[in-house]
């Protein structure tokens, strides 16, 4: 469950670093066809048995590339052009939330005390360490169509972390392999489309080492660690590992930035531990 935070953290920095180097869909696309590449050799053996399986279950594994894998990147990536990092892991803090709407709607899923208050209380730390412990500040930001992409985009992955219990039965690696192939065929005519009308992914090194990034760590090991914690905790509990974006954001400020750290910091962080424990935690029997 700390994984996916741990890596997710340097993916809004990352994008919004490239914005305007970059073309958005560019980056996606690439990601993608990386990010299945590298996990290939690893999954080969389990895609051999798996392949009946998910030949069988293409139409979901078909809505879970489009919503998981091309839509929520691609949303978080045009966001990235038009809109703060800040805003970006502010909104992404809404994920958990419309992941609890999300199974509601779809799978009727009750949400228990624990579990409700749990995600508040980690919302509630979430938003004092964006805030730096000044919740007037949140009410000073400014909004504009970069948000609204951020938005759909936390719309699109709660949808599909709700849908994940529908994945064909098969190993973790073959069903990351299948989603990340499919996720970068369907953004093959968006990324073709933009390299002749807009403008073409750049040869640098900058480039090479931001797609890298995101398609080993943000993409390969992050998703493989929370498509497995949806599978062992359930989707609305899962969901509060993006809430561990800006902790560990926090964290590496503090460490490899030098920032000095504050009291809200401690506050933020001690609130969403706390609501990630009172939601994981089992009742006894």
């Amino acid at each position: 469950m700390l994984l996916p935070g741990l890596f997710w953290a340097g993916n809004a920095v990352v994008a919004r670093s490239v914005a305007g180097e970059i073309p958005p869909i560019g980056l996606a696309f690439w990601r993608w066809t990386l990010a299945a590449l590298v996990v290939l050799p690893f999954a080969w053996p389990h895609v051999r048995r798996d392949a009946k399986a998910m030949l069988a279950g293409w139409r979901i594994l078909l809505v879970l590339s489009a919503l998981g894998i091309a839509g929520f990147n691609t949303g978080l990536y045009l966001a990235a052009q038009s809109t703060t990092a800040l805003n970006i892991v502010m909104l992404q803090t809404t994920v958990p939330v419309l992941i609890v709407i999300a199974s509601l709607i779809l799978f009727r899923d009750a949400v228990t005390k624990r579990q409700g208050l749990g995600i508040a209380i980690s919302l509630a730390g979430a938003l004092t360490l964006i805030s730096h412990g000044a919740p007037e500040m949140l009410t000073s930001l400014a909004f504009n169509v970069g948000d609204l992409w951020m938005l759909a985009a936390g719309v699109s992955y709660a949808i599909y972390t709700a849908l994940l219990r529908l994945r064909p039965a098969v190993h973790g690696l073959s069903f990351l392999f299948a989603t990340f192939g499919i996720g970068a065929a369907l953004l093959l005519p968006l990324y073709l489309g933009e390299t002749v009308l807009v403008r073409p992914m750049p040869l640098s090194w900058h480039a090479l080492l931001a797609v890298g990034y995101v398609a080993v760590f943000a993409s390969g090991v992050a998703y493989l660690a929370f498509n497995r914690t949806v599978e062992l905790l359930g989707a609305n509990t899962a969901g509060l590992s993006v809430h561990l974006v800006p902790v560990f954001g926090t964290i590496f400020a503090i460490v490899l930035l030098g920032e000095r750290p504050h009291i809200y910091h401690l506050l933020g962080i001690g609130l969403i531990a706390t609501g990630i424990l009172l939601a994981t935690r089992r009742p006894a029997a």
